[in-house]
């Protein structure tokens, strides 16, 4: 059975990109448009990875990442941030939150798929 992707981002063209590229490898995928939608939909359906953005309206994608790690189904399940913010602060905080990873946009398709496999296979 393929493995579920949830994707979340306030960008329309960035969230096609993301599942095109999942897609194409087999995934299936999930979208959300924002943190708490995102939340809403891992708390609806369980999911493999959760891939998101971090600068978005109603929920940022800290925020987000701890919610999830509060919730014992998402305790262990890998979450990739994939954001323009790239400061070393920005990804301490991610890591403190529970993030996995941290990816920065403009995302290569390649090297996404890279670090996919190598947190869900």
């Amino acid at each position: 059975m393929a493995k579920t992707v949830l994707t979340v981002d306030d960008s329309s063209s960035i969230r096609q990109m993301v599942a095109l590229t999942l897609k194409g490898a087999g995934y299936q995928v999930v979208e959300a448009v924002d943190g708490q939608d995102g939340l809403d939909k891992a708390k609806a359906a369980k999911v493999d990875l959760v891939l998101t953005d971090q600068n978005m309206p109603r929920m940022d994608g800290l925020t987000l990442v701890k919610s999830l790690r509060a919730t014992p189904q998402y305790a262990a399940t890998p979450i990739l941030l994939l954001t323009t913010e790239s400061s070393d602060a920005m990804k301490a905080q991610g890591k403190s939150a529970g993030a996995t990873g941290w990816l920065v946009k403009p995302f290569d398709p390649a090297r996404l798929m890279d670090v996919v496999k190598k947190v869900i296979g």
